[in-house]
């Protein structure tokens, strides 16, 4: 089972390129650039990976971005994840980048789209991967930062196919981002949203009402709620379900707690991703194996969850064609 899911042709939704910067690059980046680090060797790095929850893992995550400065380094990042990707045959990213992180620290817009695309347009000649962008906004920063930054983004639309909301999901409900989702949606950009992580169930109907979310990133605490559950199963909304990243933060206390098999079962357009690899132990492969192995998994079931990821990207229906081909041959 195993070689059959590291072959299988998939598509990853929900990954957040700055969660890639494994501790070797933030090593490597920062004698470049000249930063002190508050770390001395790559274990002591990986030893401040144990997370209580979602913030405890942000206050790291915002810090480690920090040793990005120049469109090389974005670049590296970029390629970096894509070439891990390619080798868990990924066919399609859709990639989060969150922007403020950047531009909070003086980093000039153009420097890190430059750099992404770069590393973007050599994957697809290099290993025919169809790529993507996806802008997410902080929600624990206020909406005019947001809309700010979507005004600073408009040079780069056509490297950009939708936003999203990530972030501290506490305390931060999707309502408060309704204009800057509107703005983005009005110059055609799909939209996403981080929801029922951490956060209740109506947070998801926030993200799907307010925002217009076409995806729901995460989505777990929809079990909390019939009445969201069933909206998800009618609607087809998909969940970008991260099960590392969800054991690893605190959300699942055992991989044998997760919902995701229940939720697959009951008809959820359910698809596995990696969200965070570098901070969270392993790339999308590895999430399907834990989930695989955690909650019994069938072979069909890797074959829908896989298809279910073809299905929901924001791809044309040329491309989602071939993509679900290659997965239909694969799987015999």
């Amino acid at each position: 089972m195993e070689d059959f899911i590291r072959g299988i042709p998939k598509a990853e939704l929900h990954l957040h390129v700055e969660g890639t910067l494994e501790p070797e690059m933030t090593f490597a980046l920062a004698a470049r650039n000249g930063i002190d680090l508050p770390f001395t060797s790559v274990g002591e790095v990986r030893g401040a990976y144990e997370f209580t929850d979602l913030q405890s893992f942000l206050d790291i995550y915002y810090h480690g971005a920090a040793v990005l400065r120049t469109a090389e380094d974005y670049h590296d990042l970029m390629a970096a994840y894509l070439r891990r990707a390619a080798a868990d045959n990924v066919r399609h990213a859709e990639i989060f980048f969150d922007p403020q992180t950047h531009t909070s620290r003086g980093i000039p817009f153009e420097t890190f789209m430059v750099g992404f695309e770069r590393a973007q347009r050599a994957a697809e000649r290099e290993f025919g991967m169809s790529t993507s962008l996806i802008m997410c906004f902080l929600r624990h920063l206020p909406e005019e930062d947001a809309l700010a930054t979507l005004e600073a983004a408009l040079p780069f639309l056509s490297q950009i196919v939708g936003v999203g909301l990530d972030s501290g999901e506490r305390g931060n409900p999707p309502e408060a981002f309704v204009r800057v989702f509107a703005v983005a949606r009005a110059h055609g950009l799909r939209a996403v949203a981080h929801a029922g992580e951490e956060g209740p169930p109506e947070y998801i109907l926030g993200a799907l009402d307010a925002l217009g979310a076409e995806r729901i990133d995460h989505g777990v605490a929809c079990e909390q709620d019939e009445a969201v559950l069933r909206r998800l199963i009618t609607d087809e909304i998909p969940l970008t379900m991260c099960p590392l990243s969800n054991v690893r933060l605190r959300v699942f206390d055992r991989a044998e707690d997760h919902n995701l098999k229940r939720l697959l079962d009951l008809g959820v357009r359910v698809t596995i991703n990696s969200d965070d690899p570098a901070y969270f132990g392993g790339y999308v492969a590895d999430n399907y194996l834990m989930a695989q192995r955690a909650l019994g998994l069938t072979r069909e079931d890797v074959v829908r969850i896989a298809a279910n990821g073809i299905e929901a990207a924001f791809l044309d229906a040329t491309r989602k064609t071939e993509l679900l081909g290659e997965v239909q041959r694969y799987a015999g």
